[in-house]
């Protein structure tokens, strides 16, 4: 995630990202062992259900970052960029707030509300 899904990124880097995040959560499902009793407060199944939080939020990380297809904010899109090296950003198709659905084994539902500017104008920032 350090690597492939920080403040520059790739669309080829973030789906190296993803995979390499599923194929984690995968092998953290089938090699996960949680010792403990059963009828006791079970501190290491606390700790192993983070780490399948942990695994599950970072897959979704790298799948919105993949979803949106521009340079927004700090997050650098090194394909969406101006002549200049500035972000490039999409207003016409990313004005919008989004909540991931996850969905267990199948893919996550994205869930959008658009948003409406009243007072403000969306620029371009330059870091010139």
């Amino acid at each position: 995630m350090w690597e492939k899904c920080s403040i520059s990124r790739t669309a080829a880097g973030l789906e190296q990202a993803r995979t390499a995040v599923r194929a984690q959560r995968n092998e953290f499902w089938q090699n996960v062992r949680v010792p403990g009793e059963k009828n006791n407060l079970n501190k290491s199944l606390e700790l192993a259900l983070r780490v399948a939080d942990y695994l599950e939020f970072g897959e979704l990380v790298a799948i919105d970052a993949l979803a949106r297809d521009e340079s927004c904010g700090c997050h650098f899109r090194e394909e969406h960029q101006t002549a200049d090296g500035e972000a490039e950003r999409d207003d016409e198709r990313f004005a919008y707030v989004a909540a991931w659905e996850w969905q267990a084994e199948r893919q996550p539902v994205l869930h959008q509300e658009p948003l409406d500017f009243e007072s403000v104008e969306l620029t371009q920032r330059v870091y010139k």
